[in-house]
């Protein structure tokens, strides 16, 4: 029995019939619903009850993440755009033209997040621009929440789908 072999059974990557993808799938979702641009849901409803210092917090925490990620954007933002296209085309030429299950497992993760990946750009970019405070955060950031959720909420349901797909077609040719 030789290595690949060997770690192709212990780590089965038949990812759709697989139950620990799908618990996956549901956690990336729901970790990037809450941590919206690096800050929890929770300090912005916290802000949004009692204000205060718990909007000050608020207001800090999303000034340090909008800057550090449009920090690393403005240097290496290129570099980053090309190494993500390059992968997530890499995958879906792996999984959809070369049949790679795991590629096109790994493809409806990262296609979808990147799409989120842009959105967090752009709306640090645009708390920057409006040099947002109080209200105006707490709504950019509820309203960047509700276009994440929308968008896993398409995904997921897409990732079914396929997922669906791919297991009866695998069931239809074992008969």
């Amino acid at each position: 029995m030789d290595l690949s072999q060997t770690l192709f059974e212990i780590i089965d990557m038949r990812s759709f019939s697989n139950l620990w993808y799908w618990i996956g799938l549901a956690v990336l979702w729901s970790s990037a619903s809450h941590w919206v641009l690096g800050v929890p849901n929770d300090m912005v409803q916290r802000a949004r009850r009692h204000g205060g210092q718990a909007q000050i917090d608020l207001e800090d925490m999303v000034r340090i993440n909008c800057n550090r990620l449009l920090y690393i954007t403005n240097v290496s933002g290129l570099w980053l755009l090309g190494f993500a296209c390059f992968f997530i085309t890499g995958l879906a030429i792996l999984g959809f033209i070369y049949g790679v299950e795991i590629a096109q497992a790994v493809f409806l993760l990262a296609f979808p997040m990147s799409i989120v990946g842009v959105l967090n750009v752009s709306t640090a970019r645009l708390i920057e621009q409006e040099q947002a405070v109080g209200d105006a955060l707490r709504s950019l950031m509820t309203r960047h929440r509700i276009y994440v959720q929308i968008i896993g909420m398409i995904a997921i349901f897409v990732t079914a789908l396929w997922g669906m797909a791919y297991n009866l077609r695998d069931l239809i040719f074992l008969q």
